[in-house]
């Protein structure tokens, strides 16, 4: 057996052992990547509905609080989280999960809205992959506070959201787009905007 054909042997043996153990560090990791991609959903999610979550909460707090203050419910076809404070019994605010098309992948979020379901608590975009200081600016502090008290309607009541050029006029159910992030601005404002219809096709003009 010559040099090249050991070589080559050796090459693929090394391949399979390699091949081997990432398939084996993949199975053995994936119950933990599970848990931290939840625990990292349930922050979000907590942090819209503006729940009272230490910053450095453990995964454990954080699925306590949500298990305990926070139940999945139905209105009409739609799946929502309804959160209702620890010792209280009306509901303070309601959660809606949704996905769309970012510029470079799938964008996930979080809306949270008042009782009446027309009135925004908070939005959490905790799953992107747009260009950092561009489009990436989404899950930043500074665009996500824009949306707190905003409408998911018009002010002739029709069902929409707008995100416009930075700096221009806003008005009840728009904010501020990000400097050079033209197209992952307008995504956003298409995501935002099929969960308004989503809400108001279920619950009507007139809320719940």
């Amino acid at each position: 057996m010559n040099n090249s054909v050991r070589i080559i042997l050796f090459s693929l043996a090394l391949g399979i052992v390699c091949s081997a153990l990432l398939a084996g560090i993949n199975v053995v990791t994936a119950p933990y990547r599970a848990s931290n991609e939840k625990a990292e959903e349930v922050r979000n999610i907590l942090a819209a509905l503006d729940v009272p979550i230490a910053a450095d909460a453990s995964q454990e707090q954080l699925v306590g609080a949500f298990d305990t203050q926070v139940k999945e419910k139905k209105l009409g076809d739609l799946q929502v989280y309804a959160y209702t404070p620890q010792g209280g019994s009306a509901v303070a605010g309601y959660a809606i999960p949704f996905t769309g098309a970012g510029l470079w992948g799938p964008v996930s979020g979080v809306i949270a809205l008042e009782p009446d379901l027309r009135t925004i608590r908070g939005v959490r975009f905790f799953k992107q992959e747009e260009t950092p200081g561009l489009g990436g600016e989404i899950s930043a502090p500074w665009f996500q506070k824009q949306f707190n008290g905003k409408q998911i309607v018009s002010p002739k009541g029709e069902p929409g959201f707008r995100v416009l050029k930075p700096e221009a006029p806003t008005g009840p159910n728009s904010v501020d787009g990000i400097t050079g992030a033209t197209m992952t601005s307008n995504r956003v404002e298409t995501m935002l905007t099929n969960v308004a219809r989503d809400i108001f096709k279920e619950t009507g003009s007139n809320g719940n």
